[in-house]
């Protein structure tokens, strides 16, 4: 089993783009973080990332580290983590911690702390959703639009409001990218916004929808409901196939989402490290 590293995103996405179009749905998240650093679309970093794949001899499995965040393993298989986390021990001093297939996120957590030293926890789990059977679901009032140019401020607030731990800084830079293409739609009561949906541009047919956001004096009167089906329905529209995150420990968002006809794929934990 041979396991290597790199730091460029345009060799390792020539590299792993096959193994990860497989299922594009279940590798959204690599795919498109991987694909807009190769491409130029990611926003300027002042450090490098540390892609790594695991070949025996095909390519079995890949795992990155972009800055300021964990490793990040997806559905890693479990025998894979303990190679890949010695790697990026020899690599890195420190991680804030490690997302993935919990059995693989653990394996590869445990092994962290034997070389590094620390503690871990688990603390959030979500839960990836493909739409399967798209079910229309309505507000109580209001109607979707594209997000406008004047709302640069207002959607970059509301994305620091309510993904502070996702988007560390930049949420201005954020919300103009989301203006230029096209992915944030708003849903608009009385021409007051009141709820948020975006998602990201198509990788291999696949569109993941989020960040979902409706300010609390809003929530309850099912926008974000109706606005994710709205989008959803968009991405269909256009012959893609759309994907979702929701947090386990939200009960009501899955219900909707589930309402709309997403359907569960995998779950997923994230592992913090700590002192």
């Amino acid at each position: 089993m041979d396991v290597r590293v790199t730091t460029d995103p345009a060799a390792f996405w020539q590299a792993v783009s096959p193994f990860l179009q497989r299922d594009p749905v279940l590798n959204t998240i690599i795919m498109s973080n991987v694909y807009e650093r190769a491409n130029g679309t990611a926003r300027a970093e002042d450090e490098a990332s540390y892609f790594v794949s695991v070949h025996d001899p095909e390519i079995v499995g890949v795992a990155m580290r972009t800055p300021g965040r964990g490793v990040y393993l997806g559905a890693l298989r479990e025998d894979l983590a303990e190679p890949i986390a010695e790697k990026y021990a020899d690599l890195l001093p420190e991680l804030p911690g490690v997302a993935g297939d919990r059995p693989a996120a653990h394996t590869f957590a445990d092994r962290w702390v034997e070389r590094r030293g620390g503690k871990t926890t688990e603390t959030t789990a979500t839960r990836l959703h493909k739409l399967i059977d798209l079910t229309p679901l309505e507000a109580d009032c209001g109607a979707a639009r594209p997000m406008n140019a004047d709302e640069i401020d207002l959607v970059g607030r509301w994305g620091n409001d309510g993904f502070a731990e996702e988007f560390a800084t930049g949420y201005r830079e954020w919300a103009e990218k989301q203006l230029a293409q096209e992915t944030m739609w708003i849903w608009e009561v009385s021409g007051q916004p009141v709820s948020m949906v975006g998602f990201h541009l198509p990788i291999f047919g696949v569109c993941r929808v989020g960040p979902v956001y409706t300010p609390p004096e809003h929530r309850r009167h099912g926008y974000a409901g109706a606005l994710t089906s709205h989008v959803s329905a968009k991405i269909l529209a256009e012959g893609n196939q759309a994907c979702l995150y929701t947090d386990l420990a939200n009960p009501t968002s899955n219900k909707i989402y589930h309402q709309a006809g997403y359907r569960p794929v995998a779950d997923f934990v994230d592992v913090t490290f700590s002192a």
